[in-house]
């Protein structure tokens, strides 16, 4: 759904002339329930003043009174044919001067959390540059000692719905190449079907081979003594003394 420019400010103007629900502004507006009632009680947006969306041909009169009528209808952006396909055309994502030095941090955070992503979904998501992301994955840069990992979403460099975006189009590119992710990249659990279709016939060969090399170094079963000990005076009884031995005692 298309977004009305300067979206936030027009959330101000909603919220200070409609009687719209917190809900409705959220939703014609692309912001957060919390971040929409966050503006009504003073916390968000302050000093930001109202953008009427009537005025400057983004919503219609009467679309506004229907939406205040029915707190569960949803507003629909007024038709705007020079904005066709204007998200197809953007251009590189351009990162405030303010923002550029929180730059190795959101790449150290998507390199560490997010190691599925591709260096190029990583240098649209935050604006930077392939050799950058390479040093900083590789553990190379000047300053990766004093790198802390942020969220890129948190700093503002990127969106939450474009992260989620770009972590779906990644998990799903890697699950059809057939491989299966660990624990450390992304916590997926492997489906009964991946888990069934498993060559597991290495897996067994080496278990053998292991099992072989330590029946080597095994002890040997001890021997039973040969003898009948039905009896308790058979098992007792003391060898019978050898010739040798009587005559050295009668010497």
């Amino acid at each position: 759904m298309s977004k009305p420019l300067m979206a936030k400010a027009t959330a101000v103007w909603l919220v200070d002339n409609t009687t719209l629900t917190f809900r409705q502004v959220a939703d014609f507006c692309g912001m957060h329930e919390l971040e929409v009632q966050g503006i009504a009680d003073g916390d968000v947006a302050t000093g930001v003043k109202g953008f009427d969306p009537i005025g400057n041909n983004q919503l219609d009169a009467a679309e506004l009174e229907r939406g205040q009528a029915d707190p569960l209808y949803k507003l629909n952006l007024k038709f705007n044919a020079a904005a066709v396909g204007e998200e197809q055309r953007r251009g590189p994502r351009y990162t405030p001067l303010s923002k550029r030095q929180d730059r190795p941090a959101a790449i150290y955070w998507l390199v560490k959390f997010h190691p599925e992503l591709t260096d190029g979904q990583i240098s649209k998501l935050v604006g930077t540059t392939k050799p950058t992301i390479l040093t900083i994955r590789e553990r190379t840069h000047w300053n990766i000692v004093g790198i802390t990992p942020i969220d890129p979403v948190a700093l503002g460099l990127c969106r939450q719905s474009e992260l989620d975006a770009a972590v779906q189009v990644a998990a799903r590119k890697k699950s059809g190449d057939g491989t299966v992710m660990n624990d450390d990249e992304r916590r997926k659990l492997v489906s009964t079907e991946q888990s069934l279709g498993m060559n597991t016939k290495g897996k067994l060969e080496e278990e053998d081979t292991v099992l072989a090399n330590l029946a080597q170094f095994s002890r040997p079963e001890p021997k039973e003594i040969e003898g009948d000990f039905s009896d308790a005076e058979s098992f007792f009884n003391l060898p019978a003394a050898s010739n040798d031995g009587e005559e050295d005692e009668s010497a």
